[in-house]
């Protein structure tokens, strides 16, 4: 390399009669040469004006041959080549832009991948958990009240197993135990683990959908449907206040607004099985005010359970204001009244809770009669509705 801010410190060309003491002493010189042979010093000085076009053809030829046979030569000679183009772009602002754009892309691009194959493998863990919780705690209801019907275990788990080895294979992630390369961090090789049968060594469904919930929000703390799902789990196994906690947040962070209704009825719920009917009411009158009720008539429910909350708090009239809501959306989306009308049949709570209030059966009859006509469809809600 040419250095013209400093001319009478070094050669002006190299040449063939150019001797390996004088490059030595130059690159001493300069401190560049510290711990080399004097073979190096002049391999290093011979590669370096290559790079500039400065070798005579003998030289250069001998440059190339020394290329081809030492690995040592190599690396210098590509270290070189990389400074030449950091000193290009360093005194051309584009270029320089240019380049940082290139790393900034590339970055960009690998963390995208990282993410989704940790969203990819927390959601294959989530399927599972959902369905051994539901399998656990509703096995005679769930599949045909749950908003996605579960998946198939078994073929989940070999797709799962399939997912991890190619990424595995693939150099994405390491298999060896210890540290990982892709994915945030995930420890594939005990996601190998989970998928191969350790969690057939766990007896209870409840206790495998809470491993696997829990393992789907670790791999991915963001992933709102495992946080729901794991929330669902504490819930039914009495730790109400984890549960809350946990359908709270997800309520007040969620970026999808199906994932806040679905926080929103169980909170619902919970503050309903606590007696807090006025909280309850506000977290079931939230989907309405939100749209949800309108736009996916699988949230209807919660206008049935807004209604109950209402009667538990004697306004009977807000109570008939939302069983009239829940009717008219309900029809107005292509339902039919008989789907309506199996949530207030086929509820016992809910009959014993409206009996209970001296002329409300009555009003209700007059004030929704399409509910009453001759042969009505069934159905199977529980009190109040628990749609997850």
């Amino acid at each position: 390399m040419t250095f013209h801010d400093q001319p009478d410190q070094g050669p002006q060309a190299a040449s063939s009669s150019w001797s390996s003491d004088d490059a030595t002493a130059w690159f001493q010189g300069k401190g560049w040469s510290e711990g080399l042979s004097e073979h190096q010093a002049a391999l290093q000085q011979d590669l370096s004006c290559l790079v500039d076009g400065e070798l005579d053809e003998a030289s250069a030829a001998h440059a190339m041959m020394l290329l081809e046979e030492s690995r040592e030569a190599q690396s210098f000679f590509e270290d070189v080549r990389k400074f030449a183009r950091f000193h290009r772009d360093l005194s051309d602002p584009e270029r320089l832009e240019a380049r940082v754009a290139m790393l900034g892309a590339v970055e960009m691009a690998r963390a995208a991948e990282d993410i989704d194959l940790a969203h990819r493998l927390a959601t294959i863990f989530y399927q599972l958990g959902k369905a051994y919780s539901l399998a656990a705690f509703e096995p005679d209801r769930f599949r045909e009240r749950v908003f996605e019907a579960t998946v198939p275990v078994e073929e989940t788990r070999n797709r799962g197993r399939g997912f991890v080895d190619g990424v595995v294979s693939s150099g994405r992630g390491a298999a060896d135990d210890g540290a990982v390369t892709a994915g945030r961090g995930i420890d594939w090789q005990h996601a190998r683990h989970m998928l191969n049968g350790r969690l057939e060594r766990i007896a209870d469904p409840a206790e495998k959908g809470r491993r696997l919930l829990s393992q789907a929000i670790e791999i991915d703390p963001s992933h709102e449907e495992a946080r729901i799902y794991l929330a669902y789990v504490y819930g039914r196994e009495g730790h109400t206040l984890r549960a809350a906690n946990l359908f709270r947040e997800v309520f007040d962070t969620a970026i999808s607004e199906v994932s806040r209704g679905h926080a929103a009825i169980q909170l619902g719920r919970l503050y309903y099985g606590e007696e807090d009917y006025r909280t309850a009411a506000v977290f079931f009158r939230w989907l309405s005010i939100a749209g949800l009720t309108r736009s996916d008539s699988r949230f209807g429910p919660a206008l049935f359970n807004l209604g109950c909350a209402e009667v538990a708090r004697g306004r009977d009239d807000a109570a008939l204001a939302a069983f009239r809501r829940l009717l008219d959306e309900h029809l107005a989306g292509g339902g039919s009244a008989a789907d309506v009308a199996s949530l207030f049949l086929e509820n016992e709570d809910f009959r014993t809770l409206i009996e209970s209030r001296a002329g409300l059966t009555a009003r209700l009859m007059e004030s929704l009669p399409e509910l009453f006509e001759p042969g009505p469809g069934t159905g199977d809600s529980p009190h109040p509705s628990t749609d997850h």
